[in-house]
């Protein structure tokens, strides 16, 4: 996606969720913060996003977002599970009525068979709190892997909020 379409996509994306009048928050982790700069280079973005974490330890997103360490030592942190947990955790814990999550291994290094790099559990919280979630596989270099996951995080929550 270039920088114009991004741009097109947060603009999109800003002006439902002014008309809702609700707010995003997100809960960040192997993009380590990308969401949240790529929605705040929109001027006015602090009409509609509250709060980003950045929750890149497991001890960030327990302490921070309420994820229960047994659920993590469970499923791990890069699982549908914890990006569900994270999700809802960054809703109770702002005064956003919408949140999403990325949880995921951007690489090099850090894969495994079942989780191989590339791997990204996303979640999204609606104000009804429905939840949904999803896992991708992305391919390319550590920057390429968490600029897709930016990307598909805002894609898909526009397209929840258009359907909603």
């Amino acid at each position: 996606m270039t920088h114009l379409s991004i741009q097109n996509l947060v603009t999109q994306l800003a002006s439902e969720l002014l008309k809702k009048h609700w707010r995003l928050s997100t809960a960040e982790s192997c993009t380590g913060g990308l969401v949240a700069a790529t929605i705040t280079e929109l001027a006015g973005s602090s009409d509609w996003f509250e709060r980003g974490y950045v929750t890149y330890s497991n001890s960030a997103k327990s302490e921070d977002i309420r994820v229960s360490p047994e659920l993590i030592a469970q499923h791990g942190a890069v699982s549908d599970q914890v990006a569900r947990a994270m999700a809802i955790g960054t809703k109770k814990s702002s005064h956003a009525e919408v949140a999403l999550s990325i949880t995921g291994i951007a690489g090099p290094t850090g894969g495994s068979i079942e989780k191989p790099v590339g791997t990204v559990c996303f979640a999204w919280v609606l104000a009804n709190d429905a939840i949904y979630s999803e896992t991708k596989l992305f391919t390319g270099n550590r920057q390429e892997v968490r600029q897709q996951a930016c990307e598909f995080s805002l894609k898909r929550l526009l397209e929840l909020l258009l359907i909603k």
